[in-house]
């Protein structure tokens, strides 16, 4: 048997969402993360609750990209289509290379099934115009019976093995060790050792099936990492590695750490881990409702804990009072918008980035807030430090935004030392204010120091009506008011920010891509493959919203043509519009719901630089 190098691969598994597509996915990352490949996912998830088995529409999908060297996406298509049945070939073959490998199995393709998904012939494949000779065709589910024959369990359960079989064929395919995904799920079920039997099984019998047959359509291929970088590194999602960062920070900080939550798709993960954590100080509240969860939180905060609360798009609507509270009250809080598709319920499982005037903008008042957008799935460890840290050091809600990309998604993630990162200092009173302080006085940098409840001498109250600067009691004095207000945005203002940094041609291109969050990826995909074909182009991506970098005009202003590219109607663009006098920015904008597509990218760009 042949074994060929490959620098990258894009593998697809798709079927009912009972079918565990998700799992299977998510095994093959972590075998390939395990082994140094550069990941990039993208779980698709159907946005019915539970459509009908073998509709078009309950069709769930995974697609990872991985390769030797770094991918910045899960690729515009797929390489290998994994499709457990008629509905998933139907829907999924469009994301699929001409040339790709297609498994199907066989068992899954019947009369009823080819109807439910809306076959008018038995032919399917020669409806869709697939040549046969790139199809492994096998009777997968019958196979994955007889396999597990003597197990004694019922058919139900063996059915739920299915998704092994397939991931054994594919780990054949890419000349995977196994040992890998058995640990896995050795793990998973370690409270149910005889499933865990069950599907390790299955796995080695798809193994063996692509090894005895070496099926003619597809050879076997071996990803070898370049340029390996020692570490520890485990596949890991956005949700979980935002989890993560906040741990992080607050062990840096030496506080407890509070969230209070209330379930939303596509954030509920991030309240589930942590929930996993109490052995390390974690306090988590799953709240009646979002408001309640925001509150809770400044509560929390006022006690003396860095304080979290998690939602999507909808519930920062309901917050926003909440938040406001955390505003003028001048607090720590870390507000985690994980977007998604809108308005209203719109596309609970599929991702936008359409909230970000409601992060600058949408509360009463004057109420500014840092807004921090993380870039990958394993950004999100960094960009939930760096919210932290903001919030706590400089007494204020931050907004950190992710979007149901990067939080489902999941990427190669070396384990950090904590000892890397930057100190956390909360800005407490000084002991030796004691008797002279009031609950508005403030540092150097603007800041107003944090008493935290149970220090004599520093007793307080706060609250939602303004405050006199001196003194800290209620005021309606209009210039008392005035200065407040101006005071909370300096504060802002003055917040310290990383430059903006801009890759690719940065001295010389003739078009630079701007971006922001969860795009990174696609968007520098696209200026590498621009630049491949000799065309002089730069990335410049926004992490740090507001304060913007204090050279954003410089940079926005240096190159002769600048596209905005973002998924939503312009919102990047109206904001840097805003903040930038004079900059008029070409735009890309789609809001699908789905990420970025490479190619259409490169297609668009090229245009402008012809213009």
């Amino acid at each position: 048997m042949e074994i060929k190098e490959k620098k990258s691969v894009v593998v697809r598994f798709s079927g009912d969402s009972g079918d565990g597509m998700q799992l299977a996915g998510n095994i093959f990352s972590t075998v390939s993360a395990t082994v140094g490949n550069s990941i990039s996912t993208f779980p698709d998830y159907p946005a019915d609750i539970r459509a009908p088995q073998g509709s078009l529409t309950g069709v769930s999908g995974f697609q990872v990209h991985i390769g030797a060297e770094q991918v910045y996406t899960p690729g515009d298509l797929c390489d290998v289509l994994v499709a457990m049945n008629a509905a998933a070939l139907k829907t999924q073959y469009r994301y699929a290379k001409p040339d790709a490998a297609i498994i199907i199995d066989t068992d899954s393709f019947g009369p009823k099934d080819l109807e439910k998904a809306q076959f008018k012939t038995e032919d399917y494949l020669g409806e869709m115009g697939i040549d046969p000779d790139r199809v492994i065709a096998c009777p997968l589910t019958t196979m994955v019976k007889d396999c597990l024959s003597d197990s004694g369990m019922d058919v139900k359960s063996m059915l739920k093995c299915r998704n092994m079989f397939a991931l054994g064929l594919v780990c054949w395919l890419f000349d995977r060790d196994l040992d890998v995904a058995f640990n896995f799920l050795k793990e998973k079920f370690a409270k149910k050792p005889g499933i865990a039997e069950a599907n390790i099984k299955v796995i080695q019998a798809g193994y063996d099936y692509g090894h005895n047959t070496h099926s003619s359509v597809a050879n076997v291929y071996r990803i070898e990492t370049k340029n390996k970088v020692p570490g520890r590194y485990m596949d890991i999602t956005g949700n979980k590695a935002t989890a993560y960062g906040f741990i992080a920070a607050a062990e840096k900080a030496g506080l407890k750490l509070y969230l209070g939550s209330y379930p939303i798709t596509p954030a509920t993960d991030v309240l589930h881990e942590l929930s996993k954590h109490k052995s390390l100080g974690v306090v988590t509240v799953q709240c009646e409702d979002e408001i309640a969860g925001c509150a809770s939180a400044v509560g929390a905060s006022f006690a003396g804990a860095l304080a979290v609360t998690s939602t999507s798009g909808p519930g920062i609507c309901l917050k926003s009072e909440a938040m406001n509270l955390a505003v003028i009250m001048e607090l720590p809080l870390v507000v985690l918008d994980v977007q998604r598709g809108g308005p209203a319920t719109g596309l609970p499982t599929k991702s936008e980035q359409t909230d970000l005037l409601q992060a600058l903008f949408g509360r009463n008042g004057e109420s500014p807030m840092p807004v921090i957008a993380a870039s990958s799935p394993t950004d999100c460890f960094d960009a939930a430090y760096a919210a932290a840290k903001m919030a706590l050091e400089h007494m204020t809600p931050v907004i950190l935004m992710t979007d149901a990309f990067v939080a489902n998604g999941s990427g190669a993630f070396k384990l950090p030392n904590l000892a890397d990162y930057p100190a956390i200092n909360p800005p407490y009173v000084p002991e030796e204010l004691k008797g002279s302080w009031t609950p508005y006085m403030r540092n150097a940098e603007g800041v107003r120091y944090w008493a935290v409840p149970g220090r004599e001498g520093f007793e307080h109250i706060l609250g939602g009506l303004e405050k006199d600067d001196k003194t800290g009691a209620i005021s309606t004095n209009p210039e008392n008011h005035d200065l407040m207000t101006r005071k909370r945005q300096a504060k802002i203002d003055a917040i310290p920010v990383p430059d903006l940094e801009v890759l690719g041609d940065k001295d010389d291109a003739e078009l630079l891509i701007v971006g922001f969050g969860g795009t990174y990826g696609h968007l520098h995909a696209a200026m590498d493959e621009m630049r491949a074909q000799g065309k002089k182009v730069a990335l410049a991506h926004f992490k740090f919203i507001n304060p913007l970098p204090k050279n954003t005009a410089e940079v926005l202003k240096k190159y002769p043509k600048v596209v905005v590219a973002e998924q939503n109607m312009g919102q990047l663009a109206g904001w840097l519009r805003m903040k930038v006098d004079g900059f008029v920015p070409m735009q890309f904008n789609q809001v699908k719901g789905q990420p970025f597509v490479v190619n259409e990218l490169v297609a668009n760009f090229t245009k402008l630089v012809k213009s």
